[in-house]
């Protein structure tokens, strides 16, 4: 932005630069805030290259700020874009959905109808005994992709909607149907097999 240096005008000082600024800092708190979810999810080579953008995003932003110490509407923007930027990170990670996740299910009365229903939309699952504080219960586990979450849960809450779950993200998964884990860019698409879950 240093050819905007040159520019002096009140449009420019209270509403172009305070604009640009926010922009800038939406940009990079969403770009970091996809890195971070990227690196703990193991993205080993995926994180680093979009943390180059968001580090030279906000050099620019902030180079801008120490050039209009005296402007106060930069200080709101450059705040205002952080808070949003975060926002519009979470909100990207939800829609792109990357990973797999452990759904943990405790069954109190468990219909075995579900089971076949699971199978028919090609999850996997393991299902076992257990005890809790009410007496005996079933457990079901089962590993998916986490683009598929909203649709496994459908299948369980038609059949058991009071069923307590949890659901863990997991870094990674080797065997079975997983057993293809490699990881490309996130824009890659699923192999069909690997929607089973185990």
């Amino acid at each position: 932005m240093d050819f905007l240096s040159g520019i002096d005008t009140p449009l420019f000082n209270y509403f172009i630069l305070p604009l640009l600024i926010f922009l800038a800092r939406i940009t990079d708190q969403t770009i970091g805030t996809i890195r971070l979810i990227y690196a703990s999810k193991g993205f080993k080579y995926l994180a680093p290259f979009v943390g180059f953008f968001e580090s030279l995003i906000w050099l620019t932003a902030i180079s801008q700020i120490m050039k209009h110490l005296d402007n106060f509407y930069c200080y709101i923007a450059f705040a205002g874009g952080f808070a949003m930027g975060n926002f519009f990170g979470i909100f990207l990670e939800q829609k792109i959905s990357i990973g797999v996740v452990l759904v943990r299910i405790v069954f109190q009365s468990y219909n075995k109808q579900l089971g076949d229903n699971l199978r028919d939309a090609n999850y996997g699952y393991t299902l076992f005994d257990g005890e809790g504080k009410e007496g005996a219960v079933k457990l079901l586990f089962s590993t998916i992709n986490r683009r598929d979450l909203k649709r496994f849960l459908k299948i369980v809450q038609n059949l058991h909607p009071n069923a307590f779950y949890t659901v863990e993200d997991i870094r990674q998964v080797k065997g079975n149907v997983f057993e293809k884990t490699k990881r490309t860019s996130v824009f890659s698409r699923t192999n069909p097999q690997n929607r089973k879950g185990a």
